[in-house]
């Protein structure tokens, strides 16, 4: 294949990928540019009542049917990929909309229904809270980025009208990021 024709290709592949996955980029960007500039969003929280008793633990092999059961017979309309325990903490997964936390201290176990806003969803999606089929997601997109960025690298490498100014800005993008990340 010569030089045209791969750039050509190149072009078209970095900018299909680009475009199929612009709304993802900008999440990412938005949510983690407030997550950096300390705005978080919010999350209410409503605590549930916990029939007498009841005590959840991560090491239960039967935890996520106690949890299930729980939620069942408190009328609490949250569905559930998997569950996050932490220490004493457990929560339902994804986080990224209506979830519950459960804390388990001095034998008793308390519930909070977890109900966060846009932007604290957001944020969760960010993190890879979301439902598994988004992490996955999250996953492809990650390595759709490396490829969108390294194809239009070698897009500018390979025009030589903008060799020059592609090594110069990559040069001057990496002398940045290592300055700020050493030094900064």
């Amino acid at each position: 294949m010569n030089k045209i024709k791969l750039r050509r290709t190149l072009v078209s592949v970095h900018l299909y990928m680009a475009a199929l996955l612009a709304p993802a980029f900008l999440l990412v960007a938005i949510s983690g540019g407030l997550y950096l500039a300390e705005v978080e969003g919010s999350a209410s929280e409503t605590a549930l009542p916990v029939p007498a008793g009841l005590v959840l633990q991560g090491d239960d092999p039967a935890l996520e049917t106690k949890v299930r059961a729980y939620l069942a017979a408190a009328d609490v309309d949250v569905s559930f990929d998997y569950l996050r325990t932490r220490g004493d903490s457990i929560s339902t997964r994804p986080t990224s909309r209506d979830h519950v936390q459960f804390e388990t201290k001095d034998g008793g176990t308390t519930a909070t229904l977890v109900q966060p806003d846009l932007l604290n969803s957001m944020m969760e999606l960010h993190k890879g809270h979301g439902p598994q089929i988004f992490r996955y997601f999250g996953i492809l997109m990650g390595i759709a980025l490396f490829f969108v960025v390294v194809g239009g690298l070698i897009v500018g490498l390979l025009a030589p009208g903008y060799r020059k100014q592609t090594i110069w800005t990559a040069v001057a993008g990496s002398a940045l990021f290592g300055w700020l990340a050493l030094f900064g």
